[in-house]
């Protein structure tokens, strides 16, 4: 089935994207998995939500109790969250609240708070959410918003995509934990990659491959396939290339990829652009080898190969030390070939066709073997 691309929703600002409840649930139990205490105490934001729409806000405050949480807060930015409605109709939470204002809610934002039982009912869950109007918007870069910031201990939240590498330095900027879903693209950011490096951003481990599906606003235009509308009339859209990217430690990144020599690469893998080669292809323009497949990476080679961006899915780093990107490391090939004898672009790594001509690689991550 065909989907839709992150890089198109951010290209044409539509950013109004909702995660799905069991998708949220998966990757946050993986941590939990490998820390049950990853919570307990602590405050967490969910910035650039809808309170009202939200399942990040709807699951943590049922998990409350659970994770052992401090304090909770979610607030929502009132131009995107209420510019695709027309002829506004409050919330349950509006119309049963005496401070709502109707003139407010398209100016703005939203901020609901959850630190004890208010309802009486023994138990701490959605029911005793406290929520006031903002006195501003609600964007993130406000300083409302970046107190809010500064008093968390974890940032999770779904960012706009067309925002995602302002969203990401916001957090980095506080030296913050955090938990949020963007495009894998993402990591060819010159902003973004020196985190992955430099090891202090990678992949959650609940996504490695395929696509999620997301509920979009009821005005969303459907001009892709994989969509689909449920009994309540709701709009889905399946997305490809979907990433969890945090800095909360995982059981999954410190488990080392099984893999063959080169040799048995060579004579068993299942892959045809590598079995039965005499070698690896090797790089025009970079002192490394072509390994197309994650599972082909050899386990005997030092030097340096270049590898699919996909490959930070299975990325430990006690196993593979990261070297750059081939947007950095490649040499420009106007150096080293004629015009005309390769398609021209941006840097990025090239191979040999055998004909005097060369073709061009997409992205790739130059990774080495790390010595015990």
């Amino acid at each position: 089935m065909a989907t839709s691309n992150l890089t198109n929703a951010k290209n044409a600002k539509n950013d109004e994207f909702y995660t799905q409840y069991h998708d949220i649930e998966k990757e946050i139990n993986a941590y939990l998995e490998y820390n049950s205490d990853v919570f307990r105490d602590k405050t967490v934001l969910l910035p650039c939500d809808d309170p009202e729409w939200s399942n990040f806000t709807k699951f943590f405050a049922q998990n409350f109790e659970r994770f052992g949480l401090k304090k909770l807060i979610s607030t929502s930015y009132a131009a995107d969250s209420k510019k695709y409605k027309t002829g506004y109709q409050p919330t349950l939470f509006e119309v049963n609240d005496p401070q709502f204002d109707y003139n407010k809610t398209t100016k703005n934002g939203k901020i609901f708070t959850l630190t004890h039982d208010k309802s009486g009912d023994g138990k701490i869950d959605v029911n005793d959410l406290e929520w006031h109007y903002l006195a501003g918007d609600g964007d993130f870069n406000s300083k409302e918003i970046k107190k809010l910031r500064d008093e968390a201990d974890i940032i999770i939240t779904n960012p706009p995509f067309s925002l995602f590498r302002d969203f990401l330095a916001w957090i980095v900027e506080a030296d913050k934990q955090f938990l949020i879903i963007g495009n894998m693209n993402a990591i060819t950011y010159k902003e973004v990659f020196p985190l992955i490096k430099e090891l202090k951003m990678w992949f959650g481990p609940s996504i490695k491959s395929g696509d999620r599906e997301f509920q979009v606003p009821d005005n969303y235009p459907i001009e892709a396939a994989g969509w689909r509308i449920d009994v309540e009339g709701r709009k889905f859209l399946r997305i490809k290339g979907v990433r969890w990217f945090t800095n909360l430690d995982h059981g999954l990144r410190h488990q080392a990829l099984p893999l063959m020599t080169m040799q048995d690469n060579l004579k068993y893998s299942k892959h045809k652009e590598i079995k039965g080669k005499e070698s690896y292809d090797r790089y025009d323009n970079y002192d490394a080898i072509e390994v197309p497949f994650t599972d082909a990476i050899p386990s005997d080679y030092e030097g340096a190969m270049g590898v699919p961006i996909s490959f930070l899915d299975k990325y430990s780093p006690e196993q593979f030390e990261i070297i750059g990107t081939s947007l950095e490391l490649g040499v420009s090939m106007s150096k080293l070939a004629e015009k005309g004898t390769y398609v021209q672009g941006g840097p990025r790594f090239y191979l040999s066709n055998g004909d005097g001509t060369h073709r061009r690689m997409y992205d790739r991550i130059v990774i080495k073997k790390r010595t015990l």
